[in-house]
C-alpha cells in the first residue's frame, strides 16, 4: 500500500493537507499574458501546481470532417476533434516560458502529455511530474513511455472501468513508476454533483493501494470538500480568468477566489477529520461549566442525613456527576454544607 508520493519535494498523501492542482487546459484562450497572468493568479490563490496540457492538434487526432470526428453534444458541439484541439491547445513554444514564470513564482509546474513527443519536450523542460487524462488512460504504451522517464505519475479514471484502471497501474509500474496517484473523476463538462460517488475513493485506495484524489468538473467546491473527508489527497480543478470568457473551458472552471476558497476550506476540512479520539478537547475544557452536576439546594449540618429536595442536578458542573444522586440522597453529611455549593464526596460519611 502507497500511502505517499513527492512532487517537487512536497509530500502528497493522507498525512499532509489536500495537494491542489489548478488545471488551465484551454483557458488562456490563445494570450501568453492570459497564460502568465492565470499562473500568477494560481499562486496568489494557493494553488500548489498550475498544470497545462501538451498536445498539438496533429498529435492527438486527424484533420478530418468524417462522422466520427464530429462533436455532436455538448460544449463543443458542432466543431471538429481537429478544429477543437487547434482552438484548445497551448502552444509547444509557450511551454518554456511558461515553466520558467512557475519556478520564478514558487509553483510547481507540469502537464500532461498526449503522445511521446510531447513527453520528451517536458523531460527537455524538467517537468517534476506527469499527469495521465482519463482519455489517455487506456494509452497503455504511453503511460509505459511516461513511466520509464522515473517521474511521479497522476492518472485520471473518468470513463476507465476497474479493469482498465489495474491495467494502466500494471503499465506504470512495469514502465518503471514507482510513485503513482490516481484521481476519481468524471468526465463529463461540467459534471453533476451526483453523479460522482464519492465513496469510490476510499475504495479506490483500498483496492488499488495508491494515494487518490479528485479531478472535479463540478460547478462549485462543495464535492471537492466533501471528497477529502473521504481520503481524496489530491483534488484537481480547472481554473480561469474569467468564467465568461468564452474560452474552451471557461465556462466550468475556478475564478481566483474560488480556488482560494477551495485551498482554505479544502485544508480546514483535513484538519478536521484528525484522529479517533473520545477525550475532552482543550477548546471544551472552558465550557466544563455548563455540564450539569450535584449542587446543594439548602444549608444543613454535620450529621444530617441528606433528603431528596436538598440536592438538585444542574448547572454548573463542578459537583458530583447527577449518576450518583441516589448515593448521595440519604447519606449522612460528615460537615456542614450551605446551598448553592458543590456536592462532593469529602462531604460525605463512607
Amino acid at each position: 500500500m502507497q500511502t505517499q508520493i513527492s512532487i517537487d519535494g512536497r509530500a502528497i498523501g493522507p498525512a499532509q493537507r489536500p495537494y491542489i492542482i489548478a488545471e488551465m487546459s484551454a483557458n488562456h484562450n490563445g494570450s501568453m499574458d492570459t497564460a502568465f497572468q492565470i499562473i500568477r493568479e494560481a499562486k496568489a490563490a494557493g494553488a500548489d501546481a498550475l498544470k497545462i496540457q501538451t498536445y498539438r492538434p496533429d498529435t492527438i487526432t486527424l484533420d478530418s470532417a468524417l462522422p466520427d470526428f464530429q462533436i455532436k453534444n455538448g460544449l463543443w458541439a458542432g466543431r471538429t476533434l481537429f478544429e477543437l484541439y487547434e482552438w484548445a491547445h497551448t502552444p509547444w513554444d509557450w511551454h518554456a516560458p511558461m515553466f520558467q514564470f512557475g519556478r520564478e513564482l514558487g509553483i510547481t509546474m507540469f502537464s500532461s502529455p498526449f503522445d511521446t513527443t510531447a513527453v520528451d519536450l517536458l523531460e527537455d523542460l524538467g517537468t517534476p511530474a506527469y499527469k495521465v487524462a482519463s482519455f489517455e488512460a487506456v494509452d497503455l504504451p504511453l503511460i509505459e513511455y511516461i513511466a520509464a522517464t522515473g517521474k511521479p505519475m497522476i492518472i485520471s479514471t473518468g470513463i476507465a472501468n476497474q479493469q482498465e484502471i489495474q491495467e494502466a497501474l500494471a503499465s506504470a509500474r512495469k514502465g518503471g513508476c514507482e510513485q503513482i496517484a490516481i484521481l476519481h473523476c468524471v468526465s463529463s463538462y461540467p459534471a453533476p454533483s451526483a453523479d460522482y460517488n464519492l465513496r469510490t475513493i476510499p475504495d479506490m485506495a483500498a483496492r488499488f493501494g495508491v494515494v487518490t484524489g479528485l479531478s472535479d468538473h463540478t460547478l462549485d467546491n462543495a464535492t471537492a470538500i466533501a471528497s477529502v473527508a473521504l481520503g481524496a489527497s489530491i483534488i484537481e480543478k480547472h481554473f480561469t480568468l474569467d468564467r465568461s470568457g468564452g474560452g474552451p473551458d471557461d465556462s466550468f472552471s475556478l475564478e481566483t477566489s474560488e480556488l482560494a476558497s477551495l485551498r482554505r476550506d479544502s485544508e480546514t476540512a483535513w484538519n478536521a477529520l484528525g484522529e479517533v479520539d473520545y477525550g475532552l478537547r482543550q477548546s471544551e475544557n472552558d465550557n466544563l461549566m455548563f455540564r450539569r452536576s450535584l449542587y446543594y439546594t439548602s444549608d444543613m449540618q454535620a450529621g444530617e442525613t441528606i433528603p431528596a429536595h436538598s440536592v438538585r442536578s444542574i448547572r454548573p458542573g463542578f459537583g458530583l456527576p447527577p449518576k450518583h444522586l441516589a448515593d448521595v440522597v440519604g447519606s449522612v453529611l460528615r460537615r456542614g454544607v450551605k446551598a448553592s455549593t458543590p456536592v462532593s464526596w469529602d462531604d460525605l460519611i463512607a
